[in-house]
């Protein structure tokens, strides 16, 4: 059986693609280093991370890009056996407005190298591309700035050729569905004589579902499945899983097909989502009359595996002692690539260095180092070797959901430069500081920090030497949640939440002085 989710933790829009005996799956990493997140699979039940494929910023410049804006719905293929990856870099989406560039990268492998990103448009966000023999088209939703037109002007076709690496003529409208609205992440695909056009509606919360449509013709138009969405949790608030949608399509090599898709684990029904939008699959057959479909039309938690060998189980290390060359494959940076003008594992051996960044509340040049939270009760712990010599000096563990929304335990200087040990937490913006709950640290510079997530409560722990004991009071960890990040002012957006919570590392240095803070042994740990 393989059990959903699959991807456990913010892993949304998954792309998957199968090449030969491997699947290969993206999904989107928003403003999070390396940019869209790689897994490959043998069996479609053990998936191994291979981190992110854009790593640097000539693939990706992710500087000033704001909370969930980034990287948004990559989409992977592999015509002619180079790998196609597309990608959006939303810099905007307040006001109504959405700059959205498209750009595009290939590699001969999945490990790269990725070539320098071919610029396509920025018309709209979501953009895949279908291959049907040597031709290629990117599709889009295209973005409707104007007040009063619904943000969307639906949907259209760009051909894109391959040998010559850009769009080539004008784009086409696609003839949707009477009344299909406001639909996003168009996937197309060709099974018999049809074009089969998959797309997310209803947004991207509870209401969120994955449609489809055919026609004769790649421009349409296109008629709705009767039977309705091919799956779905909108009407049924009872079940664990919520929020399925964005989907796409993938068939086995025998005769199997299945659909990967995004769902959410709230806390509660209906309740906030703090491990984000995670991916989930379901088997699809397909009837006499042509139409895909699921066995329920609901995500389930478990459904059965397809006939292929098992795969290598893939169990990742509890604890990082930074021993390697690089980071692996679970930890991202936030808006700016891994680089030696700020982190280190050579600097001190055995050791993760950061040099303090800047504020939480900047765009630019943060130093944190995080993972994603993957179950609603967790742990994470990691020793801290540091020496503030101010106020403006910071370093310790995060839980983190974006610049507006943080918890942070950390060392720092107090007014006579003595370290101390303090909490600070941000709310939507409103940052506070418990100096009162403060306490000195003496001559204790190597310390070990902990937090533990129990569904909605986080709790802050630490061993100055004498073993583990609470440090403050109980939190409370809904606010790190997709839901309470969305802000939304005199019914236009603010900021979104797309992202999940992170759990991490972090280093301030307000001085501009890059202050270094020294990190061993992180682990992250979830119950059996």
């Amino acid at each position: 059986m393989i059990r959903n989710p699959l991807l456990t933790g913010s892993h949304p829009d998954p792309s998957i693609v199968r090449v030969g005996g491997d699947f290969y799956l993206a999904t989107s990493t928003f403003e999070w280093y390396p940019g869209v997140r790689l897994h490959h699979s043998r069996d479609l039940v053990h998936w191994r991370p291979l981190g992110g494929a854009l790593d640097s910023t000539a693939l990706l410049n992710l500087a000033g890009c704001p909370d969930s804006g980034g990287v948004w719905a990559p989409h992977l293929s592999c015509p002619d056996g180079l790998f196609h990856l597309v990608y959006s870099n939303v810099s905007t989406y307040a006001g109504g407005f959405t700059d959205a560039p498209n750009h595009l990268v290939t590699a001969p492998t999945i490990d790269g190298p990725w070539s320098d990103p071919v610029p396509l448009h920025a018309r709209g966000f979501d953009a895949s591309l279908f291959h049907d023999g040597e031709h290629s088209w990117l599709l889009n939703l295209v973005h409707d700035w104007r007040p009063g037109h619904g943000g969307s002007a639906g949907l259209e076709a760009t051909r894109y050729d391959r040998t010559a690496r850009r769009l080539v003529g004008e784009p086409v409208p696609i003839a949707l569905p009477p009344q299909a609205g406001w639909i996003e992440g168009p996937t197309l695909y060709r099974h018999g004589p049809w074009y089969y056009l998959l797309t997310a509606d209803g947004g991207t919360g509870y209401a969120h579902q994955v449609t489809v449509a055919r026609s004769r013709s790649l421009a349409g138009p296109y008629e709705r499945d009767p039977h309705g969405p091919l799956i779905t949790a909108r009407d049924h608030p009872e079940l664990p899983l919520q929020k399925a949608g964005h989907g796409s399509l993938v068939e086995t090599g025998t005769g199997q097909w299945y659909l990967a898709y995004l769902a959410a684990r709230p806390h509660g029904r209906r309740g906030p989502c703090v491990l984000g939008r995670e991916t989930a699959l379901a088997p699809v057959t397909w009837t006499p009359d042509g139409w895909p479909r699921t066995p329920t039309g609901l995500p389930d938690l478990e459904i059965p595996a397809p006939d292929l060998p098992a795969g290598a189980p893939y169990t990742p290390e509890e604890v990082d002692g930074f021993d390697g060359p690089a980071l692996g494959p679970d930890w991202s940076t936030l808006r700016r690539p891994a680089a030696p003008d700020w982190l280190s594992l050579t600097e001190r051996p055995s050791h993760l260095r950061l040099h303090g960044g800047r504020s939480p509340q900047s765009l630019t040049g943060s130093s944190l180092v995080a993972r994603r939270v993957t179950a609603a009760r967790c742990a994470f712990e990691a020793t801290v070797e540091y020496q503030p010599r101010t106020f403006q000096h910071l370093a310790g563990i995060t839980a983190y959901y974006n610049t507006r929304t943080w918890y942070f335990l950390y060392v720092t200087a107090d007014d006579q430069g003595q370290p101390v040990l303090r909490t600070a937490s941000s709310d939507r913006g409103l940052v506070t500081v418990d100096e009162a709950g403060q306490e000195p640290l003496g001559a204790a510079a190597r310390l070990r920090l902990g937090l533990d997530l129990d569904g909605p409560v986080l709790r802050f722990r630490c061993d100055t030497g004498t073993g583990w004991r609470s440090f403050g009071p109980p939190l409370d960890a809904t606010v790190l949640s997709d839901e309470h990040a969305e802000e939304i002012e005199d019914g236009r957006i603010r900021t979104m939440g797309f992202t999940g919570a992170f759990v991490g590392l972090w280093a301030w240095d307000l001085t501009g002085g890059g202050h270094p803070a020294d990190f061993d042994d992180a682990a992250y740990r979830t119950p059996q």
